[in-house]
Parts: structure tokens; sequence; C-alpha cells
């Protein structure tokens, strides 16, 4: 759900910036902004690297070790509602800082998130929160450059920071949504289904329905067709359903055989001729979409037969 999250704050954004009667590419922007927001909390995943300069050898160790090292502050700290409420507040007032008081809720905002993480959490914690903060800035540098006003940068923000959590009830670990109380908003990830191939399936789907969602918006707001971007070839991407004879059931648990190689089906989107036309660009994102979409569509139905 990496870039889902992103993906499906761009796409709120930007729908309803269009029907507030934003000029397309304004409308894009700001989506663009949402966007960058939602990823943030995401930034934790930083500490994975610790994992894989650990010295792992091999693919399997390496991804073992990637995520261990992940588990240990990823969906915490930089997941929390509340600690995301706090940082709109003072990402907002950092794009407003030539106001008067508005510099000073800034620094009492972001800094005291620093301060409170690094009490209840270590130094660990404190230095991942260091790094959403400095995320956050430089999308409200972002934001500033684009001109928006200071409720627009809240919007997006807390469109983002909000919404992410949420997108993680899927797969692994619910996030610490009220972090640093000690009380429990969710206490279980949402199961798709009973089968847990079937429920990482689903999970899959979800993730492609936010990219579909995402793509369309943005080719609306181009005044193009999505079903004209697509070609042909990518009704190969059906023959994909093979797949359920030659890797193992992808489970939550074990999910990278599938995930890599489904999306591997996706360089059927390459361009046979490549130009720097913007159009062609995105008939090869609407084209590999589409035959990983007829993949995993296609796999899904040959297991449901296996």
């Amino acid at each position: 759900m990496f870039i889902g999250h992103g993906l499906l704050a761009f796409a709120i954004a930007a729908s309803v910036a269009a029907r507030r009667g934003w000029p397309s590419e304004r409308a894009l922007t700001v989506g663009v902004v949402a966007g960058l927001f939602a990823t943030l909390p995401d930034v934790d995943m930083a500490y994975a690297l610790v994992g894989l300069a650990s010295g792992a050898e091999g693919l399997f160790s390496a991804s073992d070790a990637f995520w261990s090292a992940a588990h240990v502050v990823h969906r915490a700290v930089t997941h929390s509602l509340v600690v995301g409420t706090v940082a709109a507040v003072g990402f907002t007032a950092w794009a407003a800082r030539a106001r008067r008081h508005a510099l000073a809720i800034a620094v009492v905002a972001l800094l005291g998130m620093i301060l409170v993480v690094a009490a209840t959490s270590g130094g660990l914690g404190a230095t991942v929160m260091v790094l959403f903060v400095a995320g956050g800035l430089g999308t409200v540098r972002v934001a500033r450059s684009a001109g928006f006003a200071t409720r627009t940068v809240l919007l997006a923000a807390l469109l983002g920071l909000l919404s992410h959590p949420f997108g993680d009830l899927l797969t692994g670990t619910p996030p610490a949504f009220l972090y640093p109380l000690d009380a429990t908003l969710i206490g279980g990830r949402v199961a798709l289904a009973a089968d847990p191939t079937l429920n990482l399936l689903g999970a899959f789907f979800v993730e492609l329905t936010t990219l579909w969602l995402a793509l369309v918006v943005y080719a609306r707001l181009r005044g193009w067709r999505v079903r004209a971007l697509v070609q042909p070839r990518a009704a190969f991407g059906a023959a994909y359903a093979g797949a359920v004879f030659t890797i193992p059931a992808p489970t939550l648990q074990l999910s990278w055989p599938f995930v890599f190689s489904v999306l591997g089906v996706g360089v059927i989107g390459a361009p046979l001729q490549w130009n720097r036309q913007r159009r062609t660009r995105w008939r090869t994102v609407a084209t590999a979409l589409t035959a990983v979409t007829l993949a995993a569509l296609a796999y899904t139905g040959a297991y449901l037969v296996v």
C-alpha cells in the first residue's frame, strides 16, 4: 500500500478541486501536495535500511532482515491520528509563518511532537519524527511555491496524514492510531476473506483500484480517455494464470513471489518506440496497469478453479 496511500489522496484532492472549478493544472498540483502528505508517514521505513545493511545474504534473508528492522518502528509514531492532526497544524502554521504568531505555533507543534516522541519512544522514535517533520516542511515548500492558501495547505495535510493509517488495515499489524495515548482504536487488521490467499488477493485488488482511480482522475483532468491509452498487447497479461502452478500460493506472510512476478507483467506496457510526448508515457502506464490487472484477475480465477 506504499504507493496507494499517496495516489488515493491525490485522486480525492484533485477531484474535489476540479469540482470546485479549479483549473486542471492547479487541481493536479493540489492533488500532488495531498499525495506527498499521504506518503509522509511511511518515512519510518527508512529504519528498514538497517536490516539491509546488517549483512544479510540472499534474497530470503535480506527480505527477512528488512521487514524485521521495519517492524521496530513502522506504523507507530508517524501513523497516529493524534500526531497527524498536530503535524497538520504545525505544517500549516509554518506555511503561514510570516503572519503574527504563526511561526511560534509551528515551532511549538513540530518541536513539541519530537520531544514528546523522544520521551515516550526514545531516540529511535525521535529520529523518525525528525525525518517526518523534515519531509513535511519539504511538502509545505512545494505548496507555497504553488501559491496555495493556508486553508488549502491545512486541508491537504489533514487529508493525507489522516487517511494514511486506515489504508494499512488490510495488511500487517494495525497502526498505533492514538499514539501517544494509551488507547486502542482498532485492535486487528481487516480480513477480506477467510482464505489467506484470497485475503491477500483482495488487498491487492484494493491497491489496483486505487491506482485506477488516480489514473482516471489524472486522465480526465488532462482531457484524455483512459480506454484510448490502453494498447491491445495488455491482453497478454491474462497468460499469468499459469503462475498458479509455478509460484507458492501468496499470503500476507509470503507475498513477494506473487507481487514481484505479477508486477513484472507490467513490462508489457513498455513502448515499442519511445518518444518524449507526455501522452505516450501515460500510454505506457495505462497499458502496464491493465496488463497487471488482467494478470491478477486471471490468477485469481485459476486459483479458484485449481
